[in-house]
């Protein structure tokens, strides 16, 4: 098959949303609003945290985690894709296309990870609240978010490392608007059932292990509440948790829609709308949950107006 392909020198062309030339400049608007109400949203969060001392605690230390997930995983693909609809120049060199796929697929695993931690945190505030200052300290989320960080960039190193020895095909045009894993394995010409196997592996440790976790932690809480004999002390309970709550539902739910839905509804044009919804949704909605959801962030707001 080598002899048919290119050697992973040769760059890639990534088709955007070609099939709709007559939209090109809109679709440009629209993702530039987008891209910077999401920065602006995620560096307020950041912002009002960093300046606000009584904000300054685990479960906020992780929220200014998560707001530099979504800065970073929304400045790794729009600008880009920006480029190619404002210029119409669709290349990106093999580098340039690894190292995206890499960046995406570890800040996505960090997520996961982050979001257990943010699971676990919750749980020992409302199931062990005379214990969180020795369970939860400053140190210990320190901890947490350098593991977080650590494995969700070790987790997609296997899968970057064996794209980078693939042969692809003569048509290198990637039907997607980013470089992410599989539209890069549908136009491989080596075998790849290499990456089955791999992902039995990567899979339990990069996002099933935290969904149980982050799962296991809730049934726990909600348990915890529903022991709690006035409906105020009930409220006032679960709502340190709801944004919290929110944000996960919202994450695995896109997750879902992007690589768990049945095999039958999979298709290229498809994929990339599917992919919007985790891309740009949920980096948008996170900040806004949290500034809604919370009582906290709200009262900051209010007072910085």
């Amino acid at each position: 098959m080598k002899s048919e392909g290119t050697l992973n020198a040769s760059g890639f062309v990534i088709r955007g949303f070609s099939e709709i030339p007559e939209l090109q400049m809109l679709l440009f608007g629209i993702f530039l609003l987008l891209y910077i109400m999401i920065i602006c949203g995620n560096l307020t969060i950041v912002v009002l945290i960093w300046k606000t001392i009584h904000l300054h605690t685990p479960m906020y230390f992780f929220l200014v985690n998560l707001s530099f997930i979504d800065i970073a995983s929304i400045s790794n693909i729009l600008p880009k894709l920006l480029s190619i609809l404002c210029t119409k120049i669709k290349t990106i060199s093999f580098l340039g296309c690894i190292t995206q796929m890499y960046v995406f697929l570890s800040l996505s695993a960090t997520e996961f990870f982050l979001l257990a931690a943010m699971a676990y945190d919750r749980y020992v505030a409302i199931c062990h609240p005379l214990r969180y200052v020795a369970l939860i300290g400053l140190k210990q989320c320190a901890r947490f978010s350098l593991v977080s960080w650590f494995w969700g960039f070790l987790t997609p190193t296997g899968h970057t490392v064996l794209v980078s020895k693939l042969y692809f095909c003569l048509n290198n045009k990637i039907n997607h608007f980013f470089c992410d894993l599989n539209p890069l394995l549908q136009i491989a010409c080596t075998d790849t059932s290499v990456f089955n196997i791999l992902n039995y592996v990567a899979g339990p440790l990069a996002a099933i292990a935290p969904f149980m976790l982050t799962l296991l932690s809730y049934v726990f809480i909600i348990s915890n509440i529903l022991k709690i004999k006035s409906t105020k002390g009930q409220h006032k309970a679960f709502s340190t948790c709801t944004a919290h709550l929110t944000c996960v539902i919202i994450f695995y739910g896109t997750i879902i829609c992007m690589y768990m839905r049945p095999k039958s509804t999979f298709s290229p044009k498809l994929d990339k709308y599917f992919s919007l919804l985790y891309i740009v949704l949920v980096p948008m909605l996170n900040p806004i949950i949290y500034s809604l959801k919370n009582e906290d962030i709200r009262k900051v707001l209010i007072k910085t107006k």
